[in-house]
């Protein structure tokens, strides 16, 4: 799942963990997906970090915000992968392309034609589709406006749902494909 907009409020370039606000929802919602016995995993593009407007220090800050939370739920992520790079560096790692699934998958032996990717941006929906990922767009952070500037195009969600708890919901009882 992707990380801003998607399990916490989008509020731009996240150059202080102060700022750093998971939705209510995230916490059970990511309790779902552990208590189902599949993995969850984080994956986000960070390229501050090599524009220079916050550190890789300052990503694992915000990550140990977002554990925090979810241990208040019972609940833990399996795997987290960021991309710092800027979006003009060539790298494999940054959404839309599918490195930072890949390695996911890789490390962690995820059956990515068994998996979701969730997330509020087309770049999401497209990374899912270059390898055969089931994509569900999320109406939060930027995903209303994402789904209104995209209609027409031939990549489209899989699933549309109202927020990460709907769209586990969905997974969890095959609405979503």
């Amino acid at each position: 799942m992707d990380r801003d907009g998607t399990v916490s409020e989008e509020i731009g370039y996240m150059y202080h963990a102060g700022l750093y606000r998971p939705f209510p929802w995230t916490g059970p919602a990511i309790r779902r997906i552990n208590e189902a016995g599949m993995k969850a995993v984080l994956i986000t593009n960070q390229s501050g970090v090599s524009r220079g407007y916050f550190t890789e220090e300052t990503v694992h800050q915000v990550h140990s915000v977002l554990d925090g939370e979810l241990s208040k739920h019972a609940a833990h992520l399996d795997g987290v992968y960021f991309c710092p790079h800027a979006p003009d560096a060539g790298c494999d790692c940054r959404k839309p392309k599918p490195g930072m699934l890949i390695r996911a998958a890789h490390e962690l032996q995820v059956d990515l034609t068994q998996s979701y990717m969730v997330g509020d941006r087309f770049l999401d929906m497209q990374m899912a589709h270059a390898v055969g990922v089931r994509a569900i767009l999320v109406r939060t952070g930027d995903g209303s406006d994402e789904l209104a500037n995209h209609q027409g195009e031939p990549l489209q969600p899989d699933y549309v749902a109202e927020n990460l708890l709907a769209a586990v919901d969905a997974i969890l009882n095959g609405a979503a494909g």
